[in-house]
C-alpha cells in the first residue's frame, strides 16, 4: 500500500494571510482613531485627578470620586481591548504576544477595579455629614 499523504518536506510553508499594514504608524504600532481617543481619555482623566488633588475646598472629595470613576472606565476599556487582542493573537498562533496582551489586559482590569473601589469609597465619604 502506498501512503497518499504528502511527505512533510514537500508541503508548502503556511502563509500569513494578513494584508500588509498601511496608514500612519509609530514603530510597529499603527495609529488609529480609537487609539488616539483612548490616549486622550487616559491623559485627560489623569490630569483631572491631578487637578482634583490640588483643590482644597468642600468639592475636593466629589471631584476625586468622579475622576477615579472616569479613570476606572478608561482602564476597563483597556482591559477589554487586551481581551480582544489576546484572543486574536492566540488564534493566529502568536502565543508570546497573546501572553503579553493577557498580562497587560489583566493589570488594566486590576487598576480599573481599584479605581472603581476608590470612587465608591470617596462617594460614600462625600455623603457623610
Amino acid at each position: 500500500m502506498t501512503d497518499l499523504r504528502r511527505p512533510t518536506d514537500v508541503r508548502p510553508a503556511p502563509r500569513d494571510i494578513r494584508p500588509e499594514p498601511s496608514g500612519p504608524r509609530v514603530g510597529p504600532v499603527s495609529i488609529t482613531a480609537t487609539g488616539v481617543v483612548f490616549v486622550i481619555a487616559l491623559i485627560g482623566s489623569i490630569l483631572y485627578l491631578a487637578y482634583a488633588i490640588t483643590v482644597r475646598d468642600a468639592s475636593q472629595i466629589p471631584l476625586l470620586a468622579s475622576g477615579a470613576a472616569v479613570l476606572g472606565f478608561v482602564f476597563g476599556a483597556f482591559s477589554i481591548i487586551g481581551l480582544v487582542a489576546t484572543w486574536r493573537s492566540s488564534v493566529h498562533g502568536r502565543d508570546g504576544r497573546a501572553f503579553g496582551h493577557a498580562l497587560v489586559g489583566g493589570i488594566s482590569f486590576l487598576v480599573a477595579a481599584g479605581c472603581f473601589a476608590a470612587a465608591i469609597i470617596l462617594g460614600i465619604l462625600a455623603r457623610a455629614p
